[in-house]
């Protein structure tokens, strides 16, 4: 599996032939111009994983994409004539021999109820995490997790212990857009030191860069 890191949490992910780019925001706009996507996964609506205008140049690009997402991204797609596929809950889709795995699960809090949407995380081939917005476990086995590490909802210690919890073989940081240039080699220092004590290996993926998993 190759993943590569758009920026904050838009990914584009090669496995099995199938190209797939998650939560196209606000915080990116490399995502736009880029062809051979299979499909896009969305995990919930907040700006920072969605946004329309994105999606709309992404299918121009991509005539033949495959929009999975939930219900609560389906009514803002509803409202610019974007069509989708439900994949929510605890459902599947099975795309060209690779499988989907959804796992709803609660938006972290911000403060009280500010942003409590519905988040979708996903499961990717078998292999891959990526929860969105949530500490969500996915009650399996996880080879690969894509970690949140920054942001209005997220603190160091929370995402360690997530982490620790799900106990992958590696992971790698999502969601840590708000931190700008250098200083967000950083915010990776202590989930490196913390998670190799834990026998996790903590890749610090930085926007642009790719690596193999």
């Amino acid at each position: 599996m190759k993943i590569k890191k758009i920026g904050h949490c838009c990914l584009l992910i090669e496995t099995n032939g199938l190209i797939i780019l998650t939560d196209p925001g606000v915080f990116t706009v490399a995502q736009n111009s880029i062809t051979g996507i299979d499909i896009v996964l969305i995990t919930h609506e907040h700006g920072d994983h969605l946004h329309t205008g994105s999606v709309q140049e992404i299918i121009k690009n991509n005539p033949h994409v495959q929009i999975i997402t939930n219900t609560g991204v389906g009514k803002k797609l509803d409202g610019v004539g974007v069509a989708y596929t439900l994949v929510e809950g605890v459902n599947t889709i099975d795309v060209k021999n690779v499988l989907i795995e959804a796992f709803d699960g609660k938006h972290e809090e911000i403060f009280e109820e500010i942003g409590q949407v519905q988040n979708t995380g996903y499961f990717i081939d078998g292999k891959l995490f990526y929860p969105g917005d949530s500490y969500s476990n996915p009650g399996k086995k996880v080879d690969v997790l894509a970690l949140p590490v920054g942001g209005p909802w997220c603190k160091i210690p929370d995402a360690l212990r997530y982490c620790i919890e799900i106990n992958p073989r590696v992971a790698f940081p999502v969601h840590d857009g708000l931190v700008k240039g250098e200083l967000v080699k950083g915010t990776y220092v202590n989930p490196t030191a913390v998670l190799k004590e834990k026998g996790i290996e903590f890749v610090g993926l930085v926007d642009g860069e790719e690596r193999d998993f």
